[in-house]
């Protein structure tokens, strides 16, 4: 059975606020950056056109390639996410995706701000979602 927080409320859906006031700050930075090197032309014209279908489909890619990026580095890149559960071609292809985005493998990527510690991460618990990576 699944525990019910509604007992056990935070002050918001935002919970303390941290991670939003930190993210607004940084969201603000690159704006102003991606703003001012940005053509008006592109700005007035082409984003109220392509701006309503191409966010929703990067949020999505985005979302998907952070999370592979963790599991990549929690499980112990591919032999452990096969063990985990996922199939071959899955892998090679989020490999793949992982690559065109960044242009890095996932297993030299260093995400700044982000960093993953395995070994706390797999000694924080005794439930873990899939098998503890063998080796």
């Amino acid at each position: 059975m699944t525990p019910d927080f509604r007992t056990d409320p935070m002050d918001s859906p935002e919970g303390a606020g941290k991670a939003r006031q930190k993210a607004w700050k940084a969201w603000q930075a690159y704006s102003k950056a991606v703003n001012r090197n940005t053509p008006p032309f592109v700005r007035q014209v082409l984003d109220p056109v392509i701006k309503p279908a191409a966010e929703p489909v990067a949020r999505g890619m985005v979302e998907d390639m952070i999370g592979f990026w963790v599991m990549w580095h929690l499980y112990g890149g591919f032999e452990g996410l096969e063990q985990f559960g996922l199939h071959k071609s899955t892998i090679w292809r989020k490999v793949a995706r992982f690559r065109t985005m960044t242009g890095q493998h996932p297993d030299v990527f260093e995400m700044p701000g982000i960093s993953i510690d395995a070994a706390k991460y797999w000694a924080s618990a005794d439930k873990k979602v899939g098998p503890k990576p063998k080796g």
